[in-house]
């Protein structure tokens, strides 16, 4: 009994002493890239975390939608360095190669929109279209809300083509919802990169499940409807998901369950790892049991899929269409329900500093 107890006292301590040390990290890298900058970059660059463009999102092309901030591709060097410690503070390994790769999967593509245009493959008017919607590995902006600290509320939003990040910090509570990836191509078919899979495993492990359940429980999880031609709960669209649909895991042996966790794991653990166990933790206290899960469409890759798993705690969301309708063109979603740009987190600062 006592050592349970030394253990939980130690594990106690040591919780306490990594979030503390991630949050200060994450401080001081955003601190030091602000100092890189000169006072027009900064005037671009940082904005009152009162503002309401913070909440602003949006999985649209920045030819589209212009995004605030200030565009990584006019960042000096040394802030660019500076920059990459700070995606390093907020992502685990995983989490920052696919952050970088998603940037250079735009150059790819504009690369294979040029080949498609020089073989004929796709007209003048159609190649401007592309080049207008201004995809490219320097077109994703950088914005820093309020004033990197401990005492008050701050955030840090990075977002382009194809990703949303939406840190929101208060003290050493964070919140990284919403968190948006995608892909395109999913899977690069030709060229020097072909073979290229940036979100391999969202699909891989998705596929795994599904094929993993009995015939009975596939009938249960496969909605008969067309594949979304976008994720549902996308900033452009009305509709959200409300309700649960599919099969609870409840009815899944632990064999499914173990994929359905790695399923799981493979976006929370995107984040820097406190932050990672702390949101996964939270999920297991709610109950594997309670989580759905549903899917849309093929059972096979190259065609178009979909897929929702919805806890009590967190909603993920996968689309797999692509333009050609070919399923090679890949929006993912994770959402801590309630604490988008940090809604729970700033609801508990405000009732404490107001007692």
């Amino acid at each position: 009994m006592k050592k349970n107890l030394i253990l939980l006292l130690i594990c106690g301590f040591l919780t306490s002493f990594v979030s503390a040390q991630s949050t200060k990290t994450l401080i001081e890298t955003t601190s030091q890239f602000l100092s890189t900058l000169d006072d027009g970059e900064l005037q671009k660059t940082q904005f009152s975390f009162a503002d309401s463009l913070r909440k602003k999102w949006t999985n649209l092309p920045v030819g589209l939608v212009p995004r605030p901030g200030i565009a990584y591709g006019t960042l000096s060097d040394q802030s660019r360095l500076a920059f990459h410690r700070v995606l390093s503070a907020m992502l685990s390994s995983q989490g920052y190669l696919k952050t970088t790769s998603i940037m250079q999967l735009d150059d790819i593509l504009n690369t294979l929109y040029q080949q498609a245009f020089d073989q004929g493959k796709i007209d003048q008017k159609t190649l401007t279209m592309i080049q207008n919607l201004k995809w490219s590995h320097g077109n994703y902006y950088i914005s820093v809300w309020g004033k990197p600290q401990t005492a008050e509320p701050w955030g840090l939003n990075f977002g382009g083509h194809h990703l949303a990040l939406s840190l929101t910090a208060d003290g050493e509570k964070v919140s990284m919802s919403p968190y948006f990836i995608g892909t395109d191509p999913s899977e690069v078919k030709s060229a020097k990169y072909a073979g290229l899979r940036v979100l391999s495993k969202e699909e891989d492990y998705g596929f795994m499940l599904i094929n993993a359940l009995t015939d009975k429980q596939k009938a249960l999880a496969t909605l008969k409807q067309d594949v979304p031609k976008d994720i549902i709960t996308s900033p452009q669209g009305s509709q959200r998901i409300t309700q649960y649909y599919g099969i609870a895991a409840r009815q899944f042996d632990e064999g499914q369950k173990a994929l359905l966790t790695l399923l799981i794991q493979e976006y929370t653990h995107n984040f820097e790892h406190w932050k990672a166990h702390q949101l996964f933790n939270k999920i297991v206290k709610s109950g594997i049991d309670k989580i759905y899960f549903a899917w849309i469409g093929s059972h096979e890759n190259n065609k178009p899929h979909y897929y929702i798993i919805n806890g009590p705690d967190f909603l993920i969301e996968y689309d797999n269409v692509g333009f050609q309708n070919d399923g090679n063109h890949i929006h993912a979603i994770l959402r801590e329900k309630g604490n988008d740009f940090g809604d729970d987190v700033l609801k508990q600062h405000y009732l404490e500093s107001h007692k």
